[in-house]
């Protein structure tokens, strides 16, 4: 469980993770001593994962992003997951309610990009139903945590 000052920190670090600890634990009003201690708490007990740099995916070519949702073999279902986590191509995997089993989002550099994943990459025998929705436009992309 996090207390306040854990969500204060966590806070700060979502605005800036690059920021110096002496200057969050400054504007916190905490020694850095204190501060220190708070975020190994926090890395070991898994709140906080790690610290990424917030990549912007079209300026390094990847210009097509697509919503493809599946619908898996359920005996081969933790298989397919397997599989498929491994591809890079996809950034995210979600296994939802409904009329499908997985979400994915996942990123290309074209369309061309986008066909070769599915006929070639993706674990057709064990899919029983795909579709796919190419994003037009982006209108909200947050990848910090809001909800703190």
């Amino acid at each position: 469980m996090i207390d306040e000052l854990d969500k204060k920190i966590l806070k700060e670090l979502n605005k800036n993770a690059r920021m110096s600890f002496r200057k969050v634990a400054r504007e916190l009003k905490i020694s850095p001593g204190t501060f220190h201690n708070k975020i190994k708490k926090l890395e070991n007990s898994g709140v906080l994962k790690g610290y990424i740099p917030l990549i912007d995916t079209e300026s390094v070519g990847f210009n097509l992003i697509a919503v493809i949702a599946l619908r898996v073999n359920q005996e081969k279902d933790n298989e397919v997951q397997d599989e498929i986590s491994k591809l890079p191509q996809i950034g995210a995997i979600y296994e939802v309610t409904g009329d499908w089993d997985l979400i994915l989002i996942c990123y290309f550099k074209g369309r061309k990009d986008l066909t070769d994943f599915i006929k070639k990459k993706l674990p057709l025998k064990n899919i029983e139903r795909a579709i796919t929705h190419l994003v037009l436009n982006v209108v909200k992309e947050e990848r910090r945590t809001q909800i703190l």
